[in-house]
């Protein structure tokens, strides 16, 4: 909801309002008078909002009153044991929201942070560490290692390495595709969406900004600490492919990307990597990976621990963001 007009939030809270105190009586149609144009994404669409109430109570008509709250925001799980957890995880909350309605005080801004610190694996899993913290203390014992195939499982690891005894770890992030405008097409009118853009996650540790800097071929990534010492992350957004109908079609490619951990006082790198968008020399696959194995050999095959900026060199100025502090854009020249 907070995707789709800067003042939603506001306007949230005044519906929330709207609402008889908890104890009284609430007309089944109220909730989709309220919240029906609120929960939608940033084209209008109801379908594509994480709580679709379409289906819920609607007064217009007997299909929307199907008593459905459709959870869109999650994805399939690809097997039975994490849909389990997934299932129980909404059990107890519904269960615990049930017997204790939610009533924020105020709802929280993160504005750009949205996209920018909670696409990363790193802040996501405190985030949802928290939430089953809050779960534990109302009476739900459930543990934060039953969730760790599905972190694993939606931001899988591309690869490491490690320099003058800094680990450097390499993880896909998030990144939410970009709804284009309306183009004209035969006999329709349509509306692409831009998939070209990737990110990914570099996490250093035993990390010391004092002398090192971390790069991005040839670019500042922006480290910034996580709480715990010596111990930083910070993201790439790059362009992996140019399709023909995309936000900025005239940037190329990024692939590959050429991680460098830079010595300040040495002038040098001392180590780094490179990652491939696709395989580096050229293979297109015509299958479907048979288990997780394949999958993962596949994603192995286009790291590498070799390829750094060889000899002495001078860092270009650092590039702050002031919307995205936490990323390093190669869009941006």
């Amino acid at each position: 909801m907070d995707e789709a007009r800067n003042d939603s939030l506001n306007e949230l809270e005044i519906a929330f309002r709207q609402l008889p105190p908890p104890g009284e009586k609430c007309p089944p149609w109220l909730v989709d008078r309220l919240f029906r144009n609120l929960l939608i994404d940033v084209t209008g669409n109801t379908h594509r909002a994480e709580f679709c109430i379409d289906k819920l109570y609607s007064p217009d008509g007997p299909t929307g009153r199907l008593g459905l709250l459709e959870l869109r925001a999650f994805e399939m799980p690809p097997h039975e044991r994490m849909s389990l957890t997934q299932q129980l995880l909404l059990r107890s909350l519904v269960a615990r929201f049930w017997k204790t309605p939610y009533a924020p005080a105020r709802l929280a801004r993160w504005g750009t942070g949205l996209h920018d610190r909670f696409m990363l694996p790193h802040f996501i899993a405190e985030d949802f560490a928290d939430v089953i913290a809050e779960q534990a203390a109302a009476g739900f014992a459930l543990r934060a290692e039953w969730f760790a195939p599905h972190l694993e499982f939606r931001f899988p690891k591309y690869g490491d390495f490690t320099a003058r005894g800094v680990e450097v770890e390499l993880r896909q992030a998030l990144e939410p595709w970009h709804v284009m405008g309306e183009e004209g097409a035969a006999g329709a009118t349509t509306r692409y969406v831009d998939s070209s853009l990737e990110r990914i996650q570099v996490k250093a540790q035993a990390f010391f900004p004092e002398r090192y800097v971390l790069t991005c071929n040839g670019r500042r990534i922006p480290m910034r600490p996580t709480g715990t010492a010596a111990e930083f992350v910070g993201a790439v957004r790059y362009r992996a492919w140019q399709p023909s109908s995309a936000l900025h079609p005239t940037i190329g490619v990024h692939s590959p990307l050429t991680i460098d951990l830079y010595d300040t006082w040495m002038g040098r790198s001392l180590g780094g990597c490179e990652y491939h968008v696709m395989h580096p020399g050229g293979r297109n696959y015509t299958t479907f990976p048979v288990n997780a194995f394949e999958s993962e050999s596949r994603r192995r095959a286009r790291f590498f621990r070799i390829g750094h900026t060889p000899g002495e060199f001078t860092l270009l100025p650092a590039e702050t963001s002031v919307d995205f502090p936490y990323t390093l854009d190669l869009r941006r020249t």
